[in-house]
């Protein structure tokens, strides 16, 4: 006789357990399409059950590095929507320089690397590079040893104009090598944006196609955290469904089409 399994019981007790393990909170994504994305995998992989699947993983390494990449949203590309981009060169730089020498800029949630990059390399026509400092995080290790790499297959330079390509990156036949210039400019950093404290005195803040995943809760935290590691006048920039409703309770303000500006 089959075992009657409580699927509601098998699926919380498996968050539990991942949050105790990478003290990752699944129940700040939206349910129904984590535990979809999560239901597909455990049954692509042949087990009946979460807690089957939880075992194997703390067996199996390969299998719990791919748990953390099917969770985590890493579709990326540079300077992916160029409209956008053109705002930031012509409107958003030149006004947050006006003031002073250089910004400081933080790319959350930066997958393998393709947006911080993005950043140094249109602030480069701006600033020295002395200047420049972008910081990365994202709670995927993998990913961010991905981005250190500096190496990215040619379908993810498609926006790229010719002279950022022969000016950042080198054909090694196959894939493309960033200038050990452009590595240097970004710091990578492992970071939960849930749970880890904020650095502070920002004046750029890229959080792009991510925060649709989560829930209400989480998004209003996550808008309280970016407001205040924003300095006063600096810019949020968000992704192409992720509107802020009611900016204001964040001290911020639309400025142009998904960028906020910190009132």
């Amino acid at each position: 006789m089959l075992e009657v399994i409580d699927k509601n019981q098998d699926y919380d007790f498996f968050i539990q357990r991942i949050k105790r393990k990478t003290n990752i909170d699944l129940n700040s994504y939206k349910e129904d399409q984590m535990k979809r994305r999560l239901e597909a995998l455990k049954n692509r992989k042949g087990f009946r059950t979460f807690d089957d699947f939880y075992k194997a993983m703390m067996q199996d390494e390969m299998l719990y590095e791919e748990f953390l990449n099917h969770m985590t949203i890493n579709v990326t590309e540079f300077f992916r929507n160029p409209s956008r981009w053109e705002v930031l060169e012509k409107k958003i730089i030149p006004e947050l320089l006006k003031n002073k020498q250089r910004i400081k800029c933080w790319s959350a949630a930066c997958s393998t690397g393709e947006e911080p990059y993005s950043m140094a390399m249109l602030l480069s026509s701006f600033m020295d590079w002395k200047d420049i400092r972008v910081l990365a995080t994202d709670i995927n290790q993998k990913v961010i040893n991905q981005a250190k790499s500096g190496e990215y297959k040619e379908t993810t330079l498609k926006n790229l104009s010719p002279l950022y390509r022969d000016k950042f990156f080198t054909d090694m036949g196959g894939h493309y090598l960033i200038s050990d210039k452009l590595r240097k400019s970004v710091q990578f950093k492992q970071q939960n944006l849930l749970s880890d404290p904020f650095e502070q005195g920002f004046d750029l803040i890229f959080c792009r196609n991510v925060l649709i995943y989560f829930t209400d809760e989480a998004k209003d935290l996550l808008f309280q955290k970016f407001s205040k590691a924003l300095n006063k006048g600096g810019y949020l920039f968000v992704g192409g469904s992720e509107q802020i409703f009611q900016p204001q309770r964040y001290q911020l303000k639309e400025a142009d089409t998904f960028f906020y500006k910190k009132m």
